[in-house]
């Protein structure tokens, strides 16, 4: 496989809640369709999901109410530049740093650190691992 990509869902702490590996030819909004599928998590529970631009679209957007009775909640620069014109320089995107966060904790795990993988799903079984260490880690 040439590339891939990884779609997480996390909660508001960044701990791992579902993982999909795909390649890398399939669209944003397909992968997350892919990984919201196969959520095992309960989805009354979900609240609020909130996305970056990659995920935009009113289509989307209804099969995520349908499917997880939740809103999407789309964050994109243009949207938050135009609403903080007075501001220079660097402006987060809200609540995006809490997955750009959790992708840097499986980072430091050496076998995530690159695609080592040949197969999607030994790739989600590693990233799924990083977190469990992670977590039990943190109980300590």
């Amino acid at each position: 496989m040439k590339g891939r990509k990884r779609h997480i869902l996390v909660d508001v702490e960044g701990f791992l809640l579902q993982v999909c590996v795909h390649a890398a030819d399939i669209q944003e909004r397909a992968g997350a369709r892919l990984l919201l599928e196969k959520l095992t998590f309960p989805t009354q529970r979900l609240k609020l999901i909130w996305a970056d631009a990659g995920y935009w679209g009113k289509d989307f957007g209804a099969w995520v109410q349908e499917h997880c009775r939740c809103p999407l909640e789309v964050v994109s620069a243009n949207d938050l530049i135009n609403r903080r014109q007075g501001r220079t320089g660097y402006v987060p995107l809200p609540r995006r740093w809490v997955v750009e966060r959790t992708f840097a904790w499986l980072g430091r795990c050496r076998r995530l650190s690159k695609d080592y993988e040949q197969n999607t799903k030994s790739s989600e079984a590693w990233i799924k691992l990083a977190m469990i260490a992670l977590m039990t880690k943190r109980l300590d």
